[in-house]
């Protein structure tokens, strides 16, 4: 219990001191997902690559990294040749998104990753580790699919369940834990919305980029889904 209290210490203090960092005119800035921003690195990518061989500004990931975080962009590869400096709403520049790419190989196509979601999940899962540390298995509520599961997590800590905002739909979606023991965000009410262009799919196709296509956002921290009987269903990893 002390050290978990240690570690809700460490975060408050964490988010308290990124705050002093930077006034309240420029953080509400940096937290703006700007079209311009977007577009601007977007030519800037673009330009890259055609003036290098095809060559991607990215950071080098290794190959079993998740598709949506398998592609960062390296902003020390575009300034100041391409651009005058990174975005203020970049997380190299002081603020809470990651840019990426998504169809790298095919159609590079500028993104980004809202960081919070990542630091909720962090602090989930310091918490689980705590409690198993002492009671050696994660407190397991309910199995919603093969290797997929929602925690009770009122016995780590938590007065309610934890969530994270959509970037699509602002709801409150669940927080998951995968048969790896790393936490996800669950999407599925998102993917209910899109039921139309899911049915589009087969059984056994990804079916996430249909949350990413008319969005600045991709669904980063999840786990595969698919159609099965015209619904969104986790997918079923091998």
């Amino acid at each position: 219990m002390k050290k978990l209290s240690f570690i809700i210490l460490m975060c408050t203090l964490i988010s308290i001191l990124s705050g002093c960092l930077y006034p309240q005119d420029q953080l509400a800035q940096n937290q703006t997902p700007y079209e311009d921003q977007i577009q601007s690195v977007q030519t800037a990518v673009n330009k890259f690559k055609k003036e290098n061989s095809g060559i991607l500004p990215i950071k080098t990931k290794d190959m079993s990294t998740p598709i949506y975080l398998k592609y960062p962009i390296d902003f020390t590869r575009l300034i100041p040749g391409y651009l005058s400096d990174a975005p203020g709403n970049s997380f190299e520049n002081g603020g809470i998104y990651q840019y990426v790419l998504v169809d790298a190989e095919t159609n590079p196509t500028v993104k980004l990753i809202d960081l919070r979601i990542a630091e909720k999940l962090r602090d989930v899962g310091l918490r689980v580790q705590v409690y198993r540390e002492k009671h050696t298995y994660p407190p397991i509520k309910k199995t919603l699919s093969k290797g997929v599961f929602l925690l009770n997590y009122k016995k780590i800590g938590f007065k309610e369940e934890p969530f994270v905002i959509s970037p699509y739909s602002q709801k409150n979606l669940p927080i998951i834990m995968g048969n790896d023991g790393d936490f996800y965000v669950d999407y599925s009410m998102d993917l209910f919305e899109k039921i139309d262009e899911a049915k589009k799919f087969k059984t056994g196709q990804d079916i996430r980029s249909i949350l990413e296509k008319d969005s600045p956002f991709v669904p980063a921290y999840s786990l595969p889904y698919t159609v099965k009987d015209g619904q969104p269903v986790f997918l079923e990893q091998n």
